[in-house]
């Protein structure tokens, strides 16, 4: 058999072969797909700091050569009980974020429309509005997994320091099902936690969440989410930059990787209505390891989407 053919791409070792995101085929046809890995190369939303995820979907997609299948952990390899394909990256204008958020959006819609899951991988934390915008208009309010070091709620126009304030006064979220996690670092005023419970958001700082422990985290999403079609959206900056330098502001005194694998592993059994990973930005990263983290915590959530294909 010829090893270069389209069936056999996966055999080849991780520094060959052209790298879409595990090696799934790209293609715009949505019509049978059970995931869709969207990238969005948009980084005009990162207006506190540094520029740079526009890079992060090529990086993440170039680690993910190293996800060879199977999960050890849950004992699957997700891409046998999922037809998971690779969509591009979304055409985006990076001088215009109307124009950028509406192309997201249109993009999504068509992904969710056949049914199928979206994951995105970003770009600045301002595409994960667009992409609830999309669901919500199917689904109806969702609610929310948020995991970062910031509340991303602040008060002004759309950029990635606002989308969960415009989310939340749009109705798109069910606030009684929202929950951020890992919140640290210095604010921009005493009130910023507030504001955000005043939305609606469960605020887990982060000294809390290493004061009760992860799998006490992880009850407390349960808790909070119980059975509501739920979105998840990941900042890397979540992680501490000793493990995630590559993240465009980064705060010190965050989660390990392998805590922050414990986190997204432990949300097993919730009902997903989509996936974002937001923020990676290359050109800030040590040796791919922000990268190669990113892609390891998507591979954890493709493995959580297959258990609950398999127990259906």
């Amino acid at each position: 058999m010829d090893k270069n053919s389209a069936d056999t791409q996966e055999l080849l070792p991780a520094y060959s072969g052209i790298p879409t995101f595990m090696r799934r085929p790209v293609t715009r046809d949505v019509s049978k797909a059970d995931v869709v890995v969207m990238g969005i190369p948009f980084d005009s939303g990162a207006t506190s700091f540094r520029n740079g995820a526009r890079f992060g979907p090529r990086k993440i997609r170039e680690a993910s050569l190293l996800m060879w299948g199977y999960n050890r952990h849950f004992d699957v390899s997700p891409l046998e009980h999922l037809n998971v394909i690779d969509f591009g990256d979304i055409d985006v204008d990076p001088t215009n974020i109307d124009t950028s958020l509406a192309s997201i959006a249109t993009e999504v819609d068509r992904a969710i429309s056949v049914g199928a899951t979206v994951i995105a991988l970003g770009g600045d934390h301002s595409i994960t509005l667009p992409i609830l915008r999309s669901c919500t208009a199917r689904k109806g309010p969702l609610g929310l997994v948020h995991i970062d070091a910031h509340l991303d709620t602040e008060h002004g126009s759309i950029e990635h320091g606002t989308p969960f304030r415009h989310a939340a006064q749009e109705g798109l979220l069910n606030t009684n099902a929202w929950i951020q996690i890992g919140i640290r670092g210095p604010g921009t005023h005493p009130r910023e936690i507030n504001e955000a419970k005043e939305l609606g958001a469960e605020v887990l700082e982060i000294d809390e969440c290493f004061e009760i422990g992860i799998p006490a985290v992880i009850r407390r999403i349960h808790e909070r989410i119980g059975n509501r079609q739920v979105y998840v959206s990941l900042d890397i900056d979540a992680v501490d930059p000793a493990f995630a330098p590559g993240t465009g502001t980064p705060e010190v005194g965050g989660f390990t990787s392998h805590q922050m694998l414990q986190l997204v592993r432990g949300l097993r059994g919730l009902d997903f209505a989509g996936f974002d990973l937001v923020e990676v930005n290359p050109p800030y990263d040590s040796s791919d390891i922000t990268s190669i983290l990113a892609a390891n915590l998507i591979f954890e959530y493709l493995s959580l989407l297959a258990i609950k294909q398999t127990s259906r």
